[in-house]
């Protein structure tokens, strides 16, 4: 596993919890109508565990005459950018059109929520950012000939 694949896992991981702790705080504050302890204190450890897991994590080489990247790396890192582009562009979208099923034409939105829908479209688009990098390299061929 180089070191493009995990820094997506990482990633992954550190975005999909994100996104966890983000629809509990939302549940908490627009349906629950609370505060967000729960949330608040679950981030707080993390924003103190994430450094440490990823310099476990992120910092032992397969080899020692690995490359940091090489020109496969770059490629998977382009396509992948583009089909996070393309995702951002499609996420916006439907942030503008899924509210007006909820509060109508005429209704108006929170602006607490606006900044969620905006980190929301921002999350999902780093989340499929890291499952095109790994899916990319789970579907290219491993040297072998056919």
């Amino acid at each position: 596993m180089n070191k493009t694949q995990k820094a997506s896992i990482f990633a992954l991981m550190i975005y999909l919890f994100a996104a966890l702790l983000i629809s509990c705080a939302f549940t908490t504050m627009f349906i629950l109508n609370r505060l967000p302890v729960f949330a608040a204190y679950l981030s707080l450890i993390a924003v103190f565990a994430m450094p440490v897991i990823a310099f476990f994590f992120m910092r032992k080489k397969q080899s020692p005459a690995e490359p940091d990247s090489d020109e496969r790396d770059n490629i998977i890192k382009q396509k992948a950018v583009l089909a996070a582009f393309i995702s951002v562009w499609i996420l916006l979208i439907a942030a503008n059109t899924i509210p007006r099923f909820f509060v109508g034409e005429a209704g108006s939105v929170p602006v607490d929520l606006l900044s969620i829908i905006h980190i929301g479209v921002f999350l999902g688009a780093m989340i499929i950012y890291s499952i095109a990098v790994l899916i990319q390299y789970g579907s290219t061929g491993k040297g072998e000939k056919s």
